[in-house]
């Protein structure tokens, strides 16, 4: 058995301020449990039965009249510092697990995990997940990416960059591309919406109703955008949306189109017709180059707004979806700025090159 406790001595004030935190319905609930231990001390009540009254346990009661003892009603507002942990692993040691995740790979794996990487450290999961928190490491991330073998590719590179950063006078540059085989899906059942804590939920299964190509011109002045759902993507298809681009520009203005390297835009046709239009320029971006032009970044949107959480009975609520996104955008567009030079694209993709151990 315990020895019962002596009653806690509190003053009248100490005792109104005690009443007035219990009976207020702002008070944390773990302030009025301590409040409700020191009223309860300061009746006589001893530690056992405080603690089995208020259902919780007996050194937590010794503890709050403790503070209570020390600094009075103020000691229960606040829990008590502690103490930080020590630092355990000194600076050669976590320089080992750094270098073991950068360097090294696990038996049979391909990457570290948090547990396998404590095991072959022989550390805690807590302390490998600290050190790769610090430095900024994620074994588990992987990106892709693609390095271009254009022998032309810095002249390339320095044409569209300068139509960026220094396009000619009287004249427009366009980013022009084709978003081909958009597919119209028609989920089987209905999109459950967004709850609280909860995200907005699609069924994994669709039907297809068919495909269209999105055809765009982005205007790098304004950010306004020409475009026109047609059903492929050949050269015929691609006339006529220069033939769309040529009624929908001042005529008095040359024409300077960023494309990319597809062999509908240099067929035959499309190279007859554009001697037959000597304000239309073409620039083509180096293989395996799309990041540099600037319409894929606006199909990015697209995509992501409009498209791949739309559920389409056919292609024409599909084109009409697009079309309304289109009108939208055009009421109050948004114009893309290139920032980078290409002596800076250069380097960086120099450095890449020499980490890979390869020429460009």
């Amino acid at each position: 058995m315990f020895k019962p406790a002596a009653p806690l001595s509190i003053d009248s004030n100490q005792q109104k301020r005690l009443q007035s935190l219990v009976r207020s319905g702002k008070t944390p609930q773990k302030i009025v449990l301590r409040a409700h231990i020191i009223l309860a001390a300061a009746a006589g009540r001893p530690n056992h039965g405080i603690a089995r009254e208020l259902q919780t346990s007996r050194p937590t009661v010794l503890r709050w009249r403790a503070r209570f003892h020390d600094f009075g009603v103020l000691g229960l507002m606040k829990d008590a510092t502690r103490a930080g942990r020590n630092t355990t692993l000194s600076a050669e040691r976590i320089q080992q697990v750094v270098e073991a995740t950068l360097r090294t790979t696990p038996p049979h794996a391909t990457h570290w995990s948090i547990r396998t990487m404590a095991k072959a450290q022989g550390l805690s999961r807590m302390a490998v997940q600290r050190i790769w928190k610090a430095h900024h490491l994620q074994p588990h991330r992987v990106e892709a990416f693609k390095l271009s073998r254009d022998p032309h590719f810095v002249e390339k590179l320095q044409d569209i960059v300068g139509l960026y950063l220094n396009p000619p006078d009287k004249a427009l540059v366009l980013a022009v591309d084709e978003k081909s085989q958009i597919q119209a899906l028609d989920r089987t059942a209905p999109l459950l919406p967004l709850r609280p804590g909860i995200p907005a939920r699609q069924t994994h299964d669709y039907k297809r109703h068919g495909t269209t190509t999105l055809f765009a011109a982005l205007s790098m002045l304004d950010g306004t955008v020409i475009g026109e759902c047609l059903p492929r993507h050949r050269g015929r298809e691609f006339i006529h949306f220069l033939e769309r681009i040529d009624g929908a520009t001042p005529l008095d203005l040359d024409l300077h189109l960023i494309v990319d390297n597809y062999s509908t835009h240099k067929s035959p046709p499309v190279q007859r017709w554009l001697k037959r239009h000597p304000r239309f320029h073409l620039h083509f971006t180096p293989t395996s180059s799309s990041w540099l032009n600037l319409v894929e970044r606006w199909f990015g949107e697209i995509t992501r707004r409009r498209i791949r959480r739309g559920s389409f009975t056919s292609v024409k609520d599909l084109i009409a979806a697009i079309d309304a996104y289109l009108e939208e955008h055009n009421r109050e567009p948004k114009r893309f700025t290139w920032t980078k030079d290409a002596k800076t694209i250069l380097r960086k993709i120099q450095r890449c090159n020499e980490a890979l151990g390869t020429a460009h």
